[in-house]
Formats: C-alpha cells, structure tokens, sequence
C-alpha cells in the first residue's frame, strides 16, 4: 500500500492536472462524472489521506478547537474539568480536531482576543458562564462560532448544560417530604449561572411544595473554607435540619468542619450537594447528591460546535439529565 501520496502524485498517475484532482476530491468545481470516478477510486485503493494542514488553506479553517478554562478554578473543581475535556477530546479528535487550551477570567479577556484575532481556531467552547459574560460578549461581537458548557441568559447563545435547576427542584423536594423544614443552603459565586439555576431550583421546591423559606438560611458567595466553616458555625446555631451544599467542593468543607465539631451526620444534621464527585465517593457516611455524567457534557458541547462549524443545524439550548442519589447523610 502506497504511504504518504500527493495530489500531485495521483495526478500523475492518472494523467489529469492537480486541479482536476482537488475538484473531484472536494466535490467542487466542473469535472465529469467518469473523471471524478477514476479519481476516487484511485485514492481509495491506495489510501489517500489529505494533508490537515493543506485542507484547512484550502477550506479557511484550523482544525482547532479552542477551550477556554475559567481562571478562577480550584483543586477541588478539576474532577468536573477533568471529566468534560475528556469528552471533548474524545469528539474532537474523532472529527480530525486539536484542542487548543487557554485560561481566562471574566476581566481580561487578553488570551482569548488573542486566539480570536489570529485566527487559530475555527470555534470556541466556553466552560463556565457568569451573569455578566465578557467572554460571550466579544465572541458574539468577532462572529466566531462557540458553545458554552452551563446556561446562559444571553440572547442567540448554544448552550448545552445539566439540567441543573430540575435536578436541584427534585432533590430540595425530596428532603421536605422527610420533613426537613429548616433547611440551610451554602453556595458559591452568585455571579456564575450554575449557581444561579441551582438557587432557582432549590426556592421552586419550596414554592411548589408550600412550605415557607428561610431566607436567613442561605449563604451565596462562600468562595473558601475558611468562610464556609464560619458559615457551618452560625447553622449549628439556628437549629437548622439539613445543610444543602451546592457542590462537592463545598460539601467537602462542610463535612471537615461538622467532623472538627464533633456534629454527627446524619444523627444530628442530614448534608446533601448538588453536585457530586470522586471528591465525595469515598466519605462515610454516603452523601446525598445530584449526579450527572459529565464526559457526555463535554462531548455532546464539542459535537454541537463541530455541527456549528460545518454549517448544520443545531438546537439554542440543549438540556442533559442527572440522577438523584440517596444515600446515608439524609437517612
């Protein structure tokens, strides 16, 4: 089997020009019908790969993904980051793509002018969105195609997401139908639109159910341990029921701080997250959680920008699902 066969070779061997051969391998320009046959059929038999590189200048395009990491991300989120790369690798690398990392926060946008203006990848995938999104706003501003993992409330924006507001209505409701009425909720950045869909999710429950909130109970933008144990400190105060954790993270500092204090759970306090890891697999008790498959996030993000770039239809929103686990912290 021939290795490594040019344009100008098959050329060559069929006596046309390197014209002829480029027209009948993209499908364009005039050429006949037995032309493009005796085309085709030689590179299939001698396996004709055309070069990345050379196709891309042909066609204006990179075969570059660019994947923008939040610069603000912490140890304890890299499971979740982690898991969705590898499936977006995984589709990207199955169509002929790289993946090409950059961090950026939501001030400067330095990084991802720069890959943007020099054009080094045919689209973008943003992995975490805010409220107030720079990074939405200057790629809807260049025109360059992007999808983001997490909603958006952006107009004319791909989006693909867990459905982070139902999951989170689901388990909240659960936890008042075992009579768990003074809940308290610890939560991250409020600017991030995970947390909140998530708070949406968790007041609905409330609402739906008729049963009054505690608004006193809710503690938005603990973004440390040391802020969350000095949280934990004012609920072991205010004979709350059940601690919610919006994720694993946080769930992980609550458990720590409950351990310190001597607060047994669940004899004392039941603890739920609304997200759950490897981070929280192994702790005993069990904790109750929300689970998603996060590698199909990544990869169903990565195929919808693929479709994006070559032209397809693709859905505004797409909406993935999760799995409420029960388990011993809120027995």
């Amino acid at each position: 089997m021939d290795k490594n066969i040019t344009i100008a070779d098959i050329a060559e061997a069929l006596g046309v020009s390197k014209t002829t051969v480029s027209r009948a391998i993209s499908g364009k320009g005039r050429i006949g019908n037995a032309t493009r046959e005796k085309v085709m059929e030689y590179i299939a038999l001698h396996d004709y790969k055309p070069n990345v590189i050379a196709q891309g200048l042909a066609k204006s395009k990179t075969y570059n993904i660019g994947v923008v990491m939040p610069k603000d991300y912490c140890l304890m989120d890299m499971p979740f980051f982690l898991n969705c790369l590898a499936g977006l690798h995984e589709i990207a690398d199955s169509a002929g793509y790289d993946i090409v990392l950059t961090i950026c926060d939501n001030v400067d946008m330095t990084h991802l002018e720069r890959i943007v203006s020099n054009r080094k990848v045919d689209g973008i995938i943003l992995m975490r969105t805010f409220l107030e999104d720079k990074s939405i706003m200057l790629l809807q501003e260049k025109g360059i195609p992007f999808v983001t993992v997490g909603s958006s409330c952006y107009e004319h924006v791909v989006q693909v997401d867990h459905n982070n507001e139902e999951g989170c209505k689901e388990l909240t409701s659960i936890l008042l139908l075992k009579q768990l009425k003074r809940i308290a909720l610890i939560a991250g950045n409020e600017g991030y639109m995970v947390t909140q869909n998530r708070l949406r999710g968790f007041l609905e429950a409330f609402e739906d159910m008729r049963v009054p909130v505690f608004r006193e109970l809710i503690y938005v933008n603990q973004e440390n341990t040391v802020m969350i144990e000095s949280v934990v400190d004012e609920i072991l105060k205010k004979d709350v029921d059940c601690i919610v954790c919006m994720d694993d993270s946080i769930c992980s500092s609550v458990l720590n701080k409950l351990k310190k204090e001597g607060v047994s759970v669940p004899a004392q306090i039941k603890v739920a997250s609304f997200f759950d890891s490897m981070i929280l697999e192994n702790h005993t008790p069990s904790i109750t959680s929300l689970s998603y498959d996060v590698k199909e996030l990544g990869m169903v993000t990565c195929r919808t920008l693929i479709d994006i770039i070559e032209e397809k239809e693709v859905a505004e929103v797409t909406l993935l699902g999760y799995e409420v686990v029960l388990k011993e912290s809120t027995k």
